[in-house]
């Protein structure tokens, strides 16, 4: 079972990042993480009532509200380095997300074993190789590394206190929608601020008649992948669910390479590949 809903879990992450960075070539970045983050929330509160999942409300829940304001930060780093880089780059470079409860570990006194502090080395060594050395073409350009190790270390971070905030399948539902709740205010506000500075919310020409339900998809698969990815880990070893669950980038990569037909250069390639390695070692360590 855990091996069932770690690799759900993969598959349904890879397919959200590909859609993601696809919607955010044709959208404002913010904009598609306001309404595929709402239209998430709509379908979660319907779950909550009909799971009675308020009865699970309590303290813990300062955990998903913290997670809320995090993860649109993330998403938007997340979704712009998409829309900036390489899938096949930028997708597997987010998986070192793992890291930061590493170094949660690590500031409350746990020391890393071998195989840990491999994985750290590998994966810096995936990051920087991945940015390029220019040997011929055009390299990833900075702010994509950048952007993307911005959202890994919020992605982190989201795991982290979204793991806090529930202990229940009920209370993970209600977790998961007040989270989403406060991702949409802090989006949503952002947004505006945007608009008032002149950024346009909406594509040129609006939105198509199919980008809604790619909207929906997007922030429906995001949030299935956080609920999966708990039952994996509540019916076996955090560690196995991990590493499972971490091979998302393979599907993001496959679907770059066969709707947009998007090649990387061998050193690229070379690179996106230590990071995950590192990240694999990370949390297998």
């Amino acid at each position: 079972m855990t091996a069932f809903f770690a690799l759900t879990t993969s598959l349904l992450w890879g397919l959200a990042d590909f859609g993601g960075g696809l919607l955010t070539r044709r959208a404002p970045a913010l904009t598609v993480v306001v309404v595929s983050q709402g239209l998430a929330a709509a379908v979660l509160g319907v779950i909550v009532v009909a799971t009675g999942g308020w009865s699970e409300a309590g303290p813990r829940l300062w955990f998903a509200v913290a997670a809320g304001l995090v993860g649109p930060v993330a998403l938007f780093s997340f979704y712009k380095a998409l829309a900036l880089g390489p899938m096949g780059v930028v997708s597997p470079l987010a998986t070192l997300s793992v890291a930061v409860p590493v170094g949660v570990g690590l500031f409350l006194g746990e020391r890393p074993g071998l195989l840990q502090v491999a994985g750290i080395a590998v994966a810096v060594t995936g990051v920087v190789v991945a940015g390029g050395p220019q040997l011929r073409g055009a390299p990833v350009q900075r702010r994509t590394i950048l952007l993307t190790l911005v959202s890994a270390a919020g992605f982190g971070t989201v795991f982290a206190l979204i793991t806090e905030a529930s202990t229940t399948v009920t209370g993970l539902f209600l977790a998961l929608f007040v989270q989403r709740l406060t991702s949409v205010a802090t989006g949503g506000a952002a947004l505006w601020l945007s608009v008032r500075q002149g950024m346009p919310a909406l594509p040129e020409g609006g939105f198509a008649r199919s980008a809604l339900p790619a909207l929906g998809f997007v922030g429906l698969a995001d949030v299935a992948a956080n609920g999966t990815y708990s039952v994996a880990a509540q019916h076996g070893p955090i560690t196995v669910a991990a590493v499972l669950a971490s091979l998302y980038p393979v599907v993001t990569a496959l679907a770059a390479r066969g709707f947009l037909s998007e090649r990387l250069r061998a050193i690229q390639a070379a690179g996106a590949g230590l990071a995950l390695v590192g990240t694999l070692l990370l949390a297998t360590g």
